[in-house]
């Protein structure tokens, strides 16, 4: 059960910046507010490769979503990041790729 709770506490800032999307129109300043977030959840917590796994989730999710968006899998209507997604998705993604790997780890504890 202690797991569990952690891993809720690891999602809270992607359920944060998840909801902000309809109340913040601008792609720039919803990206800074989600390294903001992303910035405060590392101060407050901070395990091994958090940052590579945040850069590795940033990169290779701005690939995969070229490829989604270029093979018409995905279309966006907020195009601020190479024409073609919201410049925020990638840094969503990359905190997500965080989450994951610290779930990981504790689940294999």
């Amino acid at each position: 059960m202690k797991h569990a709770a952690q891993i809720i506490v690891n999602s809270v800032p992607i359920l944060i910046m998840i909801g902000l999307i309809p109340y913040i129109a601008s792609d720039y300043l919803l990206t800074i507010v989600y390294l903001a977030i992303i910035g405060a959840a590392f101060s407050m917590k901070h395990t091994k490769n958090d940052a590579l796994a945040f850069i590795l989730g940033v990169g290779i999710m701005i690939v995969m979503e070229y490829l989604f968006v270029s093979t018409g899998v995905e279309v966006f209507t907020r195009r601020t990041f190479l024409g073609v997604m919201p410049l925020w998705l990638p840094v969503l993604w990359g905190y997500g790729f965080v989450a994951i790997k610290r779930s990981v780890w504790l689940l294999n504890g």
